[in-house]
């Protein structure tokens, strides 16, 4: 006799206090019911390990791997089959799901995926490829997301807020002018490509504004690390038509500070979204939030780009202040040739790095943004 497949399980941590004792309210009913209901009621067997009504791990079982059952369906009650999709914007306690048939449905997360122990802010995020169970005819259900690949992240109060999830290539875009460029602000987002394996591509946007040469010199130092830099202006469509073909078929994140153009980098792309755009601030010179929430647009003939909230400071997730000039293309070479191992090429004598400086082997800025990086933030981090 064939032995019967068992399902798939695994015991999960779970938040605290997910789900808390039930106080005994009905103590009328407690009082008149008779000694054989009580007994019947009574609890036959207590553990004194965590595997009660309390305990904070739970046992999870995989409906995809349960034995003899359509993985489609919901254990123990007939159900609609799972649809697969992708998240294209999630707002509040809802998301929206493009399913691969073209369908969009607005669906609310299943409880067991907002009470699993995560250090990120939301448990789906845009980008993410999920299985949904349909309702009726526009809401459903988010069952399971599938494993994530190309995740931009960064840290926003201790823990990990992640911007997409899924995406190939980052597009850095900052602007020439209004607000002005920010070498540090940049390098950041490099890291950050560079940690989760994702091609960056630097956009100056509104080039209109200043004479291009002034940034021939910026663009050749990322040039030289092999970094492509694209000049734009959303305003005249200067490089329009070589930005939406650089696009096409691919997955790509839009990421930079407020105000830069963004949406209006992508109202240019693909005519017809309609995304809300603002002028800068004439008091600050600071971009004004018009893109809230992380989303998704398919663009024409294949690919898709996210556009992504604009922030004014992006705290490196998952960087330790040792990791930094391992990750930075120019640096990189000299750091094994420093004296000490654990040279964080600040303040250590016979430093490769430094030496690289003062002989214009690394650019300057670049330096002094890794050391701005260092001191500011994973280094303050520590103490």
């Amino acid at each position: 006799m064939a032995k019967k497949k068992k399902s798939k399980q695994a015991r999960t941590e779970f938040r605290k206090h997910h789900q808390g004792r039930v106080r005994k309210s009905d103590l009328t009913r407690d009082f008149n019911l008779g000694d054989q209901e009580r007994l019947a009621d009574a609890v036959k067997n207590e553990r004194v390990s965590g595997k009660g009504d309390l305990t904070r791990r739970r046992t999870v079982a995989d409906a995809k791997a349960s034995s003899g059952a359509d993985p489609n369906t919901a254990v123990g009650r007939t159900a609609s089959p799972l649809v697969p999709g992708r998240v294209t914007c999630v707002y509040g306690l809802n998301s929206i799901v493009l399913t691969d048939d073209g369908q969009r449905v607005e669906c609310t997360i299943r409880q067991i995926l907002k009470s699993l122990s995560i250090e990120q802010r939301s448990a789906v995020v845009a980008g993410d490829r999920v299985q949904i169970r349909i309702e009726d005819e526009h809401s459903g259900t988010i069952e399971h997301v599938e494993p994530r690949r190309g995740v931009i992240s960064r840290t926003s109060r201790g823990q990990q807020h992640i911007l997409v999830a899924n995406v190939d290539y980052l597009l850095i875009v900052t602007s020439a002018a209004e607000p002005d460029l920010k070498p540090a602000l940049i390098d950041r987002y490099l890291l950050t490509a560079q940690q989760c394996s994702l091609r960056p591509i630097v956009v100056i946007n509104k080039i209109d504004l200043v004479d291009p040469a002034s940034y021939q010199q910026v663009a050749a130092v990322y040039a030289t690390m092999g970094i492509r830099v694209l000049m734009t202006s959303a305003e005249s469509g200067l490089n329009i038509e070589y930005l939406r073909a650089l696009l096409h078929g691919k997955q790509t994140a839009l990421s930079g500070q407020s105000g830069v153009g963004k949406s209006s980098l992508l109202n240019a792309v693909q005519p017809g979204l309609g995304l809300a755009v603002a002028t800068v601030s004439r008091d600050n010179q600071k971009g004004r939030h018009t893109t809230t929430a992380s989303r998704l647009f398919p663009i024409d003939g294949g690919g898709a780009v996210f556009d992504t909230p604009g922030i004014r400071q992006f705290q490196l997730w998952d960087i330790t202040a040792e990791e930094v000039a391992g990750l930075m293309p120019d640096l990189r070479p000299y750091v094994s040739q420093c004296r000490y191992p654990n040279c964080l090429h600040l303040s250590e004598n016979e430093c490769a790095v430094k030496d690289a400086v003062a002989d214009g082997r690394i650019d300057a800025r670049r330096y002094d943004s890794y050391c701005h990086l260092l001191e500011d933030d994973l280094l303050l981090a520590k103490k």
